[in-house]
């Protein structure tokens, strides 16, 4: 009988956008040319316009400020995790493509407020499996496969957590599981 009272309410980003695609069979060049006229022909006249929606929900689980909450707690849940769903409506069809995010879920740390302060592990790998075990189970019986993309910094101060995570990812083992290292500092 509280149910009244109750307001179910996501802390996130919500964003629908009804988009029209437009396409000439002209080339780039010709495209991007000031002397070419430009036409707008929609890819579908019966439904010139699709669909989409952005949403993101942050949990309510390890939430907090980006210096002071980092890692992976005992239960499997790790710092700033956010979902964020994209979905696409076009004609009678719904397609949807989830990512998440967050913090790498193994025990560390960064002290201080000066800018970017040293990474370290609180506990050891053996404390770790568990609780990382913990976070991928549910995000298996969640999303089924995952890709995992580590974009921890390989080289610096944060080389530290990079190594911690592949170990864990490698203990774990689980052929659900593709784990893919991206740095951008290499690439920058």
């Amino acid at each position: 009988e509280v149910d009244f009272w109750i307001i179910p309410i996501i802390q996130g980003f919500v964003q629908i956008e009804e988009l029209v695609v437009n396409y000439s069979e002209s080339s780039d060049d010709e495209k991007s040319s000031p002397e070419t006229p430009q036409e707008s022909a929609c890819v579908d006249d019966i439904h010139p316009t699709f669909l989409v929606a952005l949403i993101s929900r942050r949990s309510r689980h390890r939430a907090g400020m980006r210096y002071k909450r980092r890692g992976v707690d005992k239960n499997g849940n790790v710092a700033n995790y956010v979902e964020t769903e994209q979905l696409i409506h076009v004609h009678s069809h719904t397609l949807s493509f989830v990512q998440t995010r967050g913090s790498v879920p193994v025990f560390w740390s960064q002290v201080g407020y000066r800018y970017n302060p040293r990474p370290r592990l609180d506990k050891s790998e053996n404390e770790t499996v568990p609780c990382f075990r913990a976070h991928f189970e549910e995000q298996l019986k969640n999303y089924k496969k995952q890709v995992i993309i580590n974009l921890v910094d390989q080289t610096g101060r944060e080389k530290i957590i990079g190594d911690a995570y592949l170990k864990q990812v490698l203990l774990y083992n689980n052929a659900n599981l593709t784990y893919v290292s991206f740095d951008f500092h290499e690439h920058w």
